[in-house]
């Protein structure tokens, strides 16, 4: 009998991939998904692009019940559940805390009745805060929010205690958090509740920090969703992308595909058990580069990326991965490159239709003074 896996939020962008990978390699898949109109659209309809092969189950992961139901004859759990949004967890509050840390509570809790053999919970690079820096003597410096005070200049880069130029470097797991917005808080809480249940009641347990995801499935609509998505959503509407800051920010970008095999194989694996793991590439880019590509590749050159020079609050300049632990560990290997996964996103985007929401977002957030 092969194993049934359950994936919370399995019908969006990630848990749908990571369901295909799961049903290729024999096992049962059964989803459980609020289909929230934010992610899905309207009318809460099975997407069409999830499998028929996964037992889709449409619930809200705070109700005990439903839960209940859904981890029945269940082997293993992978938890992606979640509202999803650094800027507008600053001013939903309630909803972020209820969804993500109060989801994951219920989740916990019916585990506790219903032991499974693994778990394995999303987290997120946003945890980080700053990436990992060296300051000018190659010592290794991490540093909280930038000083609002250079931001209001518009010095983008932060800087030593003495004022120095700092030079960012891949950031491991080992940096200690630095939580900068309420969904950064979220993911930590999330991440630490199933690592400290998963220890107490010898559950193998595995925490997967994503960094920034793309590819098709994407939700092109959700203006606070992954920035790929944004800028492919106002490039559909012949619109420039528009970007925070500067636009030097420096990133990974990992393409789904690489994601859900990485969180098959931390699934598979006994070394993974208690571990949290970047799962990323080490190919590093600003985030001008990127949307100077996704342009070109989509015919529409012309519509350079739109420069705020805002700072919009709970954003940090420099993040990216050091994936040595998961390769160590997990054996894993990126297979796609940022030029070719962004061929298909492209090929994908040719058949899709996006409304574009980033000038209501900016709004909100710049009526709110999240946007300075």
């Amino acid at each position: 009998m092969p194993k049934t896996i359950l994936i919370t939020g399995g019908a969006g962008f990630i848990g749908s991939h990571v369901a295909d990978e799961l049903l290729s390699q024999g096992y049962r898949v059964r989803a459980l998904d609020c289909l929230s109109e934010q992610v899905h659209g309207p009318g809460r309809q099975r997407p069409d692009y999830l499998s028929p092969d996964v037992e889709l189950m449409v619930g809200d992961v705070r109700d005990p019940d439903t839960v209940k139901k859904a981890l029945a004859g269940v082997d293993a759990v992978y938890h992606f559940a979640a509202i999803v949004g650094v800027g507008q967890s600053m001013f939903q509050v309630d909803d972020y805390v209820s969804i993500n840390d109060q989801g994951t509570a219920v989740l916990l809790q019916a585990i506790l009745q219903n032991p499974v053999e693994k778990l394995l919970v999303a987290s997120s690079m946003s945890v980080y805060g700053e990436g990992l820096y060296l300051d000018a003597h190659g010592h290794k410096v991490t540093i909280g929010e930038r000083a609002a005070d250079r931001i209001r200049r518009g010095q983008w880069e932060p800087a030593s205690g003495n004022g120095g130029d700092l030079t960012p470097v891949p950031t491991p797991e080992t940096k200690t958090p630095s939580l900068a917005s309420i969904y950064a808080l979220n993911k930590f809480v999330q991440e630490r509740m199933c690592m400290l249940i998963g220890q107490a009641y010898n559950i193998p347990t595995v925490g997967l920090r994503f960094f920034n995801v793309y590819g098709t499935r994407q939700a092109l609509s959700n203006p606070y969703t992954g920035v790929l998505a944004i800028f492919a959503s106002r490039l559909l509407n012949d619109k420039p992308p528009m970007i925070f800051e500067d636009g030097l920010q420096r990133r990974n970008f990992v393409h789904v595909s690489d994601v859900a095999r990485c969180c098959v194989k931390a699934l598979q694996s006994d070394r993974a058990n208690g571990q949290v793991f970047n799962v990323s590439t080490d190919e590093v880019v600003t985030v001008r580069e990127v949307a100077q590509k996704l342009a070109e590749l989509m015919g529409k050159p012309r519509l350079q990326p739109e420069i705020t020079n805002k700072h919009r609050v709970g954003d940090i300049r420099h993040c990216f991965a050091d994936i040595s632990l998961a390769q160590e560990l997990l054996d894993y290997r990126p297979q796609v490159s940022l030029d070719e996964g962004l061929e298909e996103l492209v090929d994908w985007l040719r058949g899709q239709v996006a409304v574009d929401r980033v000038d209501v977002m900016r709004s909100e957030l710049t009526s709110r003074g999240l946007a300075v």
